[in-house]
């Protein structure tokens, strides 16, 4: 089984990349589900012993073994690829199998034209749902259910938190936290740079970069508060906080990560096009 209370769904997946990666790994590591009903095609046999090895899932090179057994079908795939994967495997698929899409850009329109029976939704995670911390926006097409939504939310709430939205607003949901993590990365890696130039040790900075930022966020979640709310209760009057923020307010941060989020939100909506 996959999800608590249902011990009939079986999940297969449409590439074993890196977001299916994590999916797979956090959902097998889990006592929620049976590694044996999980399936994966990937186009690289190295990359399907791989998963079977280190997750004792099933994968194989191609999906025709699976695509008319599973009841729920992630596409997985690079947007160049979607197209034709879906065309070689539209046919395979049971009527009444859920098809969710986390291919970035790509359409519930263009997905149901590919899948005309089935329902169809359109999720972006992230890839930090491989440690449980993931964090999954998703869109529903025209012929989904609430049993369908439901599953939906009961995988991805497993590995993280979830939210639904409209289809029009993915686009900026890949380019903040679909694209988040690779800025938050870059983050930690900046901040443990100043503490190494400070003095400490590297792997001392990174662990104090890394954590620092988990607890900022788990601050901003467990507490409701908006984050200027919390800087500032952290900020005295001529101390050092203010003399930090001061130096990433001259150096442009705040404009820079906004910047970021935008491009990266530009380039799903020209990858859906």
């Amino acid at each position: 089984m996959i999800i608590q209370g249902d011990d009939s769904v079986k999940l297969g997946f449409i590439g074993g990349g890196a977001l299916a990666g994590a999916l797979v790994k956090s959902l097998a590591g889990k006592l929620i589900g049976n590694p044996a009903d999980i399936y994966v095609s990937d186009h690289k046999q190295e990359r399907c012993d791989e998963l079977r090895k280190e997750y004792r899932v099933n994968a194989t090179v191609g999906a025709d073994s699976f695509a008319g057994e599973v009841d729920v079908l992630v596409l997985a795939i690079k947007p160049k690829d979607a197209r034709k994967a879906m065309e070689e495997v539209a046919s395979r698929v049971r009527q009444d199998a859920l098809i969710v899409s986390v291919v970035a850009g790509m359409k519930l329109v263009d997905i149901e034209q590919h899948f005309p029976p089935n329902p169809v939704i359109r999720v972006m995670p992230n890839v930090p749902q491989s440690v449980g911390e993931g964090m999954a926006a998703y869109a529903l097409g025209t012929r989904v259910s609430k049993e369908d939504a439901a599953r939906v939310h009961d995988i991805w709430a497993s590995v993280g938190k979830v939210v639904e939205v409209p289809e029009n607003l993915m686009d900026a949901v890949t380019g903040l936290s679909g694209s988040g993590p690779a800025f938050a990365f870059l983050m930690i890696d900046a901040l443990a740079d100043g503490g190494v130039a400070a003095g400490l040790p590297r792997k001392t900075a990174i662990l104090l970069a890394a954590q620092t930022l988990l607890g900022s966020a788990k601050m901003v979640l467990e507490t409701g508060l908006h984050p200027d709310v919390l800087r500032d209760q952290v900020t005295s009057p001529a101390g050092t906080t203010i003399a930090g923020v001061r130096a990433l307010e001259e150096k442009g941060l705040r404009s820079a990560l906004i910047e970021a989020v935008i491009a990266a939100t530009e380039r799903s909506r020209e990858l859906g096009k």
